[in-house]
């Protein structure tokens, strides 16, 4: 691969290691009054530079109009989120070569993150949409009173839990991403979902039951995601926003039993009763089930307002009465039910979780450690007025 410069007497030479790539970036200006469109650059990098090096090469070469918010260039602060051949991503972190791989046209498309408004080219405003979604969350520790005189005590495992949430850069990928977003732009979104765990995930924070219920309770909120992975695919740091709000719900209903007024723990739990019975989805039953029983009289309405959707469900044979009415039973039911019962019977519920379940230091230090957490707990035990050292009352 080599490419060629012009030197000063006017001679060409060749330059190793260049590679010519074709960026498509999508060009808007508001102020223009024009509507968006495509505009193609040629530039001449090493294969294993990223995309933003790519685009500022064009920008300093060709255009010095072209809109793109970086910082960093190292993947840490997550300002030149964009999406790259229809993917979100960090620009800073993705090579060109690896770019050109994914593109169907041999051009790298790229164009700003979706689900929130464009102010230039590849800027959006995080402000109308990301920032003010995390400032819904709380997004700071509130701590119990009185404070303690010095540091918190807490677990090792709880601190390392919460390391994954903590590892979010705020780059928007995930909401770029999110199809529930797309649906209702009201929904709080993975980003500050994720970020509501790292302090429900956290021992010192004494408000876990108020942000579980805030969120349950509204519409748009902890029930109003769809599973869709999306912001786990999107996600450059790991961070599994979905996972995170699987982990709200089930500390939300199994730990603090909160019955939301959206019926999300009601229809989570007629969605485990349905495998557990038959080993497949009854979809017939989803929404009675959902909505307290088929004498319930919120659930006839909510049958009632359905029938559009039954109609046609009922007009295209993806739905038949006798399979409405008689659901079948997988024939690996005993499997099944053996799953259920054998995780009913845990003393623990089971959190899986990278950060957890690959131990990152010596087996002996995590031993020194907690012993030493120990130790002090009990320090500061003995030392609370009208508690003896067994910790009984005085």
């Amino acid at each position: 691969m080599s490419s060629t410069e012009t030197t000063n007497d006017g001679a060409s030479t060749k330059v190793e290691g260049l590679q010519e790539f074709t960026l498509r970036l999508r060009r808007y200006d508001p102020e223009s009054g024009k509507p968006a469109y495509y505009e193609e650059f040629t530039i001449e990098l090493e294969p294993h530079r990223s995309v933003l090096d790519g685009i500022l090469q064009a920008k300093n070469d060709e255009d010095g109009s072209i809109g793109i918010r970086c910082s960093c260039r190292a993947a840490i602060c997550g300002s030149c989120g964009t999406r790259i051949n229809d993917k979100p991503g960090l620009a800073c972190h993705t090579h060109l070569d690896e770019a050109l791989k994914r593109s169907k046209d041999g051009k790298i498309t790229v164009e700003p993150l979706g689900n929130m408004p464009v102010i230039k080219d590849l800027i959006v405003d995080m402000d109308a949409v990301h920032w003010k979604k995390q400032a819904r969350v709380t997004p700071w520790l509130l701590p119990s009173e009185p404070l303690p005189e010095r540091e918190h005590i807490v677990p090792r495992e709880a601190m390392v839990d919460v390391t994954q949430s903590m590892a979010c850069i705020q780059c928007g990928a995930c909401v770029s991403d999110c199809l529930s977003m797309e649906i209702d732009p009201l929904f709080v979104g993975p980003a500050a979902l994720a970020k509501t765990y790292r302090f429900v995930g956290d021992p010192r924070d004494a408000r876990h039951q108020q942000r579980l219920n805030d969120l349950a309770q509204d519409p748009h909120g902890l029930y109003a995601c769809t599973h869709c992975f999306n912001c786990i695919e999107a996600c450059p740091k790991g961070v599994a926003p979905m996972s995170q709000i699987m982990r709200l719900r089930r500390i939300a209903s199994q730990d603090h039993h909160i019955v939301d007024r959206n019926n999300g723990e009601r229809h989570e739990m007629a969605i485990v009763n349905s495998v557990k019975k038959y080993g497949t989805l009854n979809e017939a039953n989803m929404i009675p089930d959902s909505y307290g029983g088929k004498l319930h009289p919120a659930s006839a309405r909510a049958m009632l307002a359905s029938l559009p959707v039954i109609t046609k469900a009922l007009l295209r044979r993806k739905v038949t009465p006798k399979s409405a009415l008689f659901h079948p039973k997988s024939p690996d039911q005993a499997q099944i039910k053996r799953i259920y019962r054998e995780v009913g019977e845990r003393e623990q519920r089971l959190e899986h979780n990278l950060y957890i379940t690959q131990p990152d230091e010596d087996p002996a230090e995590i031993a020194a450690h907690e012993a030493h957490v120990a130790a002090a707990a009990a320090r500061e035990a003995a030392a609370k007025p009208g508690v003896d050292q067994t910790g009984a009352g005085a």
